[in-house]
Formats: structure tokens, sequence, C-alpha cells
């Protein structure tokens, strides 16, 4: 996370396949492939700003088992020393009626292949220089668990990995030490000691509606709260329309991100800072097979 967090998880879909009818086949697979304007994950951006590749793989059995992998492609400015893309895996399983009441849980990996940085652990006050450098991964783990009724769905991601993409003592307080010229903030941050972000809450709250056959509205709220790092929480929101037409999904999405500290959501590109965590339209299209 230094010099940049974008502190999101992108599970959305890994407890959200609907549970199938009892006279459909008794085992599924869909393959979608998704081109965005923008990757956003929590209401930031994995792609700073630029388009990306989805490919998602989904398995699911009338008994409510789930399977999920999904491969995006990501900036490597974002995921310092990535190989471009992560890698989301998610199993889980799912009960209920999809027109009332249904319930899932599931536990999730994701993955980003070569992606790490190395931050310092504190800072020395007699020089004001930092010290104790160490190499952090973004890789993370989620235990999920969900409730919806109808159109409207709940859930909540328990953060189960050491860190919550990378954000620790080094990523979080290194960044404030990094971009911010009054280093008050990043002093404070590092005599709270060394710590992790495991335990790290995410909490998402979506709703579709019908406007047509054809059309989707679609709103969306999320929360996250960092474990140990109170700098890095904010909430998201996001309002779209998704058309389906000539077998390709159109959507159109506003997101955005009321993050506390701005500093955690920038990525250095050549000899600008970029922010991750703007407000955005993002457009898309995407395939299933």
């Amino acid at each position: 996370m230094y010099p940049r967090q974008s502190l999101a998880v992108f599970l959305a879909a890994a407890v959200s396949i609907p549970a199938l009818a009892a006279e459909t086949a008794s085992f599924a697979v869909d393959t979608e492939v998704k081109l965005l304007s923008d990757l956003r994950t929590r209401g930031t951006s994995d792609s700073m700003g630029k388009p990306a590749l989805k490919l998602s793989l989904q398995a699911a059995h009338e008994s409510g088992m789930i399977a999920l992998v999904e491969i995006n492609t990501v900036s490597k400015k974002v995921f310092l020393n990535s190989d471009g893309y992560d890698v989301l895996a998610a199993v889980g399983y799912r009960f209920g009626d999809p027109d009332a009441w249904h319930f899932g849980a599931g536990l999730a990996t994701e993955l980003f292949p070569g992606a790490k940085f190395e931050a310092p652990f504190g800072v020395d006050l007699a020089v004001g220089a930092p010290v104790d450098f160490r190499t952090t991964k973004y890789n993370s783990s989620y235990a999920v668990a969900e409730i919806g009724y109808g159109d409207i769905e709940g859930r909540i991601v328990n953060v189960i990995s050491k860190t919550y993409r990378g954000a620790n003592t080094g990523g979080v307080c290194g960044s404030l030490l990094a971009f911010r010229a009054d280093p008050t903030a990043a002093i404070e941050c590092y005599a709270r000691g060394d710590h992790d972000s495991r335990g790290t809450w995410l909490l998402d709250l979506g709703y579709k509606y019908s406007i047509a056959a054809d059309t989707t509205l679609r709103l969306h709220a999320g929360y996250q709260k960092v474990k140990h790092f109170k700098e890095a929480n904010f909430s998201d929101y996001s309002i779209g329309i998704a058309h389906k037409r000539w077998g390709f999904e159109w959507s159109a999405e506003w997101v955005t991100a009321q993050t506390r500290t701005r500093e955690l959501f920038i990525a250095v590109d050549g000899d600008k800072l970029r922010a991750t965590d703007d407000n955005r339209l993002v457009v898309s299209v995407s395939r299933k097979f």
C-alpha cells in the first residue's frame, strides 16, 4: 500500500449467483468477458482510471454450492511491481428463495502476482528519516456472509488474511509520511505501534429494480472499517443502468468514494500524482457464453 492504498475488495460476485431451480440442470457454468472504461473496487480505481478487461468463470450447483474465478487487468502503478493482473477465487453456499429471503456464506482469496511494495515501519524522530523498511504483498483473503430479500442484498465481509490489500503500518503510515509535507499525522500513526489489518470489515448493500424487461436500475452503498487504521475508513456509492441488447449487456454507472485521507488513494505516474478515489462515470460492455 506504499505509496498507494486502494483499500478495496472485489467480492461482489462471490456469493451472488442465484440459486438454481430444481427443474434445471444440476450443474451450470457461465463464462463472461467484460470491458470497462475503469475498474472500480469499492469506489476506487484498480486500473488508475484506464480501461480494464475482466474474465469471469462462475459455476453453480442446484444444491446451492457455488464457485467463482475472476481475472482482471490492473494498473502496475496502483499495485506496485505487479504483473498487471489480479485473480479472485471464491467458493460458497447459497440457500433460500431468490424472490424472498435468501442467505449465503463463502470464502475468497484475491491474488496480485508479483505485486509488492517496500515501506518504512518507523521513523527516526531525531533526524526525521524513515527506518525499518520491509516488503508487503497485496494478497488478501476474506470470509463472506450474505442476507437478502428479493432484489435487496446485504453483504458482510471480514478480512482473515494478515493484511487487507497491503494495509499495515508501513503502507498506511508510510503513505502519510511520503505524501504530506507535515509529518505530524505520520508520526502519530507510527506511535500507535506496529499493526496489520486482519479483522477489517467491509459492508455492502445493493438494490436492483427492473425498469423494463431488458433494463435494470442498480443502486449500491458500501462502507469499509479498516482494523487499526481509521485513516483508511471510507464509504462508497454508485447508481447505474444496465441494458441487454444484441446478446451483450451495456451499462453506465456513476461511482463515488467518500474517503477520509486522500494521501492513501494516490498513485505515482511518472512525475505526476493521480487520485484513484475521484468521482467517475464508468461504462462497460459484457457478454456471457
